[in-house]
């Protein structure tokens, strides 16, 4: 992920063919597979992110090698102590199942190069450069199949290491000076060749580090199309920062709700017609970070999921497991509050989609098939909620938690809700309006 460093770019409609991206990508039209993908996807609306490396060693961050300006031959030396024999991928996919998650993204490679994951493209990887010696991506694959969640690879364009990529060169006519960028373009394809055939099926590609190099080519008509070709039921994703390109299909918002700026990212970003998600920590670190006790509570990470949610997004919460393979089990404390509020409130979450009217000071709005989720995150300014243009007959209006009855009057002019004067406003106030 991006750390201080801010790359801002205009985020274009979807339907901009990527002004922003100037390399010609081919036509493209997703299989009917990819688009039930995507409704499944979208469906899930909450997911695990994980940043874990050779650089959880350090204790600082997943950007520690860059940010401490360690040189990367010393950098290297951290596989000789990166052991993570209590990793266990049942606990992981447990951890996820207990807070209602979905899904998971977990990162194969990150910026500083090194592969979680058996790979014959490089031997910097888990396998072969370290006394662990074992693939945990591909016991997550079977585990995560096993419980029904589904896989999801993070992968990083850039990388602060190899010479082919040739990090801080120049770049002119759309590659960096005096490397071999075919090669490291073809290093990247063999990567994600191994990744979608050994591991079963996955569910999405989520790339990063564009922003890096926002004016170098990527070859991004051979990958996206490598990616479609070799799994075509395989979404694409691309954390650039930018107009979505040809061949994605969903659009990602990092460390903001879509439409928001309060990182600076994108600052003119504008909502594209793919599926959204919106990624995030459960403190302020990616990777794992000793020093930072900044952890959000329950009540922060729902509201989170539930503005995600209003806005037709999905919600990644993202974790940074320990160099011992241990996720923090303040972490886990912390996330099973919030799946114990998914096993009673869920149903206003999972399968529903967002826009039904702007979010409001009060919260937002979700809508499921027949019903429509009023989720109250503050107290109102006044005692009644109006939803215009509901032409669904409503059949009754009563809180989710207690099935009590709430007045309500439809006419031509839409819905008016009265709020109760007995809420709480505890955590979330959910008002379910069930329709015909």
């Amino acid at each position: 992920m991006k750390s201080i460093f801010l790359f801002c770019a205009l985020l274009l409609a979807t339907s901009v063919k990527a002004q922003n991206y100037p390399f010609k990508m081919p036509e493209y039209t997703p299989t009917p597979g990819n688009l039930k993908s995507r409704d499944e996807l979208q469906d899930m609306k909450f997911g695990l992110f994980i940043h874990w490396g050779i650089y959880s060693v350090l204790a600082d961050g997943e950007w520690v090698m860059h940010l401490k300006k360690i040189p990367y031959n010393s950098y290297t030396k951290l596989v000789d102590f990166f052991n993570p024999q209590q990793f266990n991928a049942k606990e992981w996919v447990q951890l996820a199942k207990s807070a209602g998650m979905k899904y998971i993204t977990i990162t194969s490679r990150h910026h500083d190069g090194f592969s979680m994951f058996k790979t014959a493209a490089s031997p910097y990887n888990i396998v072969d450069a370290t006394q662990y010696g074992k693939d945990p991506l591909k016991e997550l694959a079977a585990e995560c199949k096993k419980e029904g969640i589904r896989l999801q690879f993070y992968y990083s364009l850039l990388d602060w290491g190899r010479k082919d990529y040739g990090y801080t060169n120049k770049i002119v006519n759309g590659a960096p000076e005096n490397t071999d960028w075919p090669s490291y373009i073809n290093f990247m394809k063999a990567q994600l060749t191994e990744l979608l055939t050994n591991y079963g099926d996955i569910g999405a590609i989520w790339f990063d580090g564009h922003w890096e190099r926002p004016e170098v080519n990527w070859h991004y008509d051979e990958i996206y199309s490598l990616i479609h070709k070799l799994s075509p039921n395989t979404l694409i994703g691309n954390n650039h920062h930018i107009a979505t390109i040809l061949g994605e299909d969903f659009q990602m918002f990092e460390k903001d709700l879509p439409g928001g700026n309060t990182t600076g990212f994108s600052p003119h970003s504008v909502i594209g017609k793919l599926p959204l998600e919106t990624c995030e920590t459960i403190n302020n670190s990616w990777g794992f970070n000793i020093n930072d006790n900044n952890y959000k509570s329950s009540k922060q990470i729902i509201h989170y999921m539930v503005n995600a949610a209003g806005r037709n997004a999905n919600f990644l919460l993202n974790v940074g497991p320990m160099p011992n393979g241990k996720i923090q089990p303040e972490f886990g404390d912390t996330l099973k509050v919030v799946g114990d509020w998914m096993k009673k409130f869920g149903e206003s979450i999972y399968n529903t989609r967002g826009n039904v009217i702007d979010p409001q000071d009060w919260g937002v709005l979700t809508a499921g098939d027949k019903a429509i989720y009023l989720h109250l995150l503050k107290k109102p300014n006044q005692n009644t909620i109006v939803i215009p243009g509901l032409d669904k007959k409503v059949k009754s209006v009563k809180i989710l938690a207690t099935s009590v009855g709430v007045k309500f009057k439809q006419n031509k002019n839409g819905l008016t809700v009265t709020i109760p004067d007995n809420l709480s406003y505890k955590v979330d106030e959910i008002i379910k309006i069930q329709t015909l």
